[in-house]
């Protein structure tokens, strides 16, 4: 099982719509949070650089649905690094419902975009991203930095003869 960092959250009324089932703009707001609760444990660093010049453009985010879930669903929000570019950060994340019971059952599953980008509001450039970020980011990779590398090698074809 690849790792992944574990945001646990329990839906709200407030977090659903007239039917009952959460409204989907909720499940945008828990990558958010999940990022920031990563940032908060992992990354204490990058906050402290986001206070000061540092700023995360979301450029894209998603999400696909599997099941409705209700109020006082319990869920998992499991986020895994997808890729990491000089300047960019690419984010997935798998919904889980954790019944009462045990078991667990996938609800949907996102991705995220997220730009670093330093400067003024009025004249904002990318930079790389943090050393401290991609060292926090390195253990939830959906594919470990040796094996990317590995798979990025040309495979030698035999010559015909």
């Amino acid at each position: 099982m690849q790792p992944f960092y574990e945001y646990r959250h329990l839906v709200g009324f407030e977090e659903t719509n007239l039917v009952g089932n959460v409204y989907y703009v909720n499940y945008l707001r828990w990558q958010g949070r999940c990022r920031e609760m990563f940032l908060r444990e992992l990354a204490p660093e990058v906050l402290a650089d986001i206070r000061d010049d540092l700023k995360l453009f979301t450029l894209k985010v998603d999400c696909e649905f599997f099941a409705e879930i209700t109020a006082f669903d319990e869920l998992s929000i499991r986020m895994r690094l997808q890729d990491l570019t000089q300047t960019q950060i690419g984010f997935a994340f798998d919904y889980v419902r954790l019944p009462a019971g045990g078991g667990e059952e996938l609800v949907a599953r996102g991705q995220q975009r997220v730009a670093c980008m330093r400067g003024p509001n009025n004249d904002t450039r990318p930079t790389r991203v943090p050393e401290q970020l991609r060292q926090a980011l390195e253990p939830f990779a959906a594919v470990p930095a040796g094996a990317a590398r590995a798979a990025a090698q040309p495979v030698p074809v035999p010559s015909e003869a």
